[in-house]
Formats: C-alpha cells, structure tokens, sequence
C-alpha cells in the first residue's frame, strides 16, 4: 500500500487545475438559454417592426386610384406575404380590410345598433318561429357588423383599416423546455382614408332588419 505524505496532500488540496471547466458546466446550461430566449424576442420584435412598416406601405398603396380592384388588392398582398416568409417561411397569414365612412367611426369600432333580447352581446339569427333579433343595418350592406365596419377596400374618401395577423412557430425551442406555447403572434394594422378619385359612395339611411 502506497502512503501519501502529508506534504502530497496539501499540494493536492491546492491544486486549481481544472476548475474553470467545472465552473463552465455549471453556467453554461443558463447561459444557453438565456441566450436562446434573447435571440427569440430579438426576432419577435423585428418581425413586429419589419410587419408595420410593410403594412403601412401597402396600406398606403391600396388607398391609391384603381388599387380597389381585387387583382391590385391581391398583388398587394402577396408583398405583405413575401416580406413575412422572409423571416418565418412557416408562418400563417391573415389579411383583412374593413372600411368606414370615417376615421372617428373607425376609431370607435361600435356595433350597428341592436335588440339584443338574449342578452348575449351578439346580433343573433331566427330559432325555430322566432324571427332574428332586429337591428340597424347602418351601412346597407345587409347584415349586422359587430364593428361597423364593412368588408373590403371601400371607396373614395372612405378610411379603411388594413390588418394583418401573423402566427409562426417559435424559431427557437427554449419555451418548449419550460412548457410554454411554441407559437409567436404578431398583429399590425393601420387606417388611412382613401384617395378622393371619385365621388364617395352615398350612404342611405339605416334599414331595420332581422339577423339571419
């Protein structure tokens, strides 16, 4: 058997020689994922950045003359896509247009006026001999918008609120280790009025009718 002096012993005790891994292994796990989670929000935000600037372009761009034709409209879009798949080729995207008279009924996004006798908060349609529950169809465009708005570019003068909505898997995998969702949303939208290129479509007066 081989004694160790006491002298061994004490240089042993000393000896500091590979440490600095053992201290690496220990932070390394949380330095890897905070960098990951730094990485990740850093992406968000310049998607939500890259998104609004695109979408003010764009909304600016369907506000123009000959830009309410559904071909214009889609070529528009497809920029909005393009520019989205660049930075999150697996991502869903939703494109609406909702337009207004003006920007305060936009702003307000009020629904059209209603006997909500249910009491639901929503404009609903016939049950059995029941006729649907009554409301103003401020727009004339035959049906209850729970926002006032109607659908689409709208016509001169008209402010239109153009939305896109963005859903994408997250590009890194650290909220899978917390149990988190792997899914990242993002929204931008902008109201601008269209171009005064012809008379604004004349707005009638409210129509009673019945949700269907």
């Amino acid at each position: 058997m081989i004694r160790k002096s006491p002298r061994f012993l004490h240089r042993f005790a000393r000896d500091e020689r590979g440490a600095t891994i053992v201290e690496f292994g220990f932070v390394a796990p949380v330095l890897v994922l905070t960098l990951l989670g730094a990485f990740d929000v850093a992406h968000t935000l310049y998607m939500r950045s890259v998104l609004q600037g695109v979408v003010q372009k764009v909304g600016r761009d369907s506000s123009l003359e000959g830009n309410d034709e559904t071909s214009a409209q889609t070529a528009i879009d497809d920029k909005v896509r393009a520019q989205v798949r660049a930075l999150a080729n697996n991502a869903t995207i939703s494109i609406t247009r909702r337009f207004y008279k003006t920007f305060s009924t936009a702003a307000a996004a009020q629904a059209e006026t209603w006997a909500d006798t249910n009491g639901n908060g929503t404009c609903d349609g016939p049950n059995g001999s029941t006729p649907g529950e009554p409301y103003q169809d401020a727009n004339n465009n035959s049906t209850w918008d729970r926002d006032g708005g109607n659908s689409g570019q709208g016509g001169a003068k008209d402010a239109t609120l153009y939305t896109v909505t963005v859903s994408y898997r997250r590009m890194f995998p650290l909220y899978n280790l917390i149990n988190a969702g792997n899914t990242t949303t993002v929204r931008a939208a902008t109201i601008l009025k269209n171009q005064p290129y012809d008379d604004q479509a004349t707005y009638g007066a409210p129509v009673a009718r019945n949700c269907t």
